[in-house]
């Protein structure tokens, strides 16, 4: 006799056992299917419906389809959470930012580890994309020193807003090891920054491109390259 055993994550039914002619399921969550948008069918759609449906966005019987009623309530959540707006680019698309918002309530993204290096790295990843807006601080824009901001308080890190306060602020290294903030001098003095993920690259919001990885060894940046510092 088949022994099947239920559990709940999300509102997703995970089944572990021995299930004859099926395979076995495997640990399931919203973000198991990465952004999720217009037409998409797959079970995170039914984990996000559930999940809007708790936070009162979400009305009537859920599925596994994005349709109209799953598009208006990802919008609504976004509007009134500061996410995306009509203008933004990823307006009622269920990307990491409004993943994230909705798996914890501004806590960390599943499967983002929690310590200080590879943490800060994968978040910063995570935001790739995302436009430029000076005076930025969420992912509907961010300005370089509002995104390393935003992502070092997804880790309880308070740091100095500005990227001369976080120049000031840091304990300088010879060497930038990930998670670290990577200081460049555009216009006299510290004026830019990203975060070093490793292999001479690092993460960083350009007036130009928005959150991007760049070279350190690049024509543009490193000429303009001060150093590295922990913060």
């Amino acid at each position: 006799m088949n022994i099947i055993m239920k559990k709940y994550l999300f509102g997703t039914a995970i089944t572990a056992g021995v299930l004859l002619g099926a395979p076995q399921a495997a640990d399931a969550s919203i973000d198991d299917h990465g952004s999720l948008s217009y037409g998409d069918t797959n079970s995170s759609v039914n984990d996000l419906q559930e999940t809007l449906k708790d936070e009162g966005y979400f009305h009537g019987y859920t599925g596994s389809r994005f349709g109209p009623r799953t598009l208006s309530a990802v919008k609504e959540y976004q509007s009134d959470h500061g996410i995306s707006s009509p203008a933004g680019d990823y307006y009622g698309v269920a990307g990491p930012a409004t993943q994230d918002s909705l798996m914890g309530s501004g806590e960390q993204v599943a499967g983002v580890s929690t310590s200080s290096s590879s943490g800060i790295t994968s978040t910063a990843k995570q935001y790739i994309g995302s436009p430029y807006v000076w005076g930025g601080t969420s992912p509907s824009g961010f300005d370089c020193s509002g995104f390393i901001n935003y992502v070092y308080e997804k880790h309880g890190e308070n740091i100095p807003r500005t990227v001369s306060g976080m120049y000031s602020a840091s304990s300088k290294v010879s060497n930038p090891s990930p998670g670290d903030v990577v200081f460049f001098n555009t216009r006299g003095g510290a004026s830019h920054a990203g975060i070093y993920i490793g292999n001479n690259e690092f993460v960083h919001s350009g007036s130009s491109t928005g959150v991007t990885t760049s070279s350190l060894d690049s024509s543009y940046w490193g000429p303009r390259y001060m150093g590295a510092g922990q913060l």
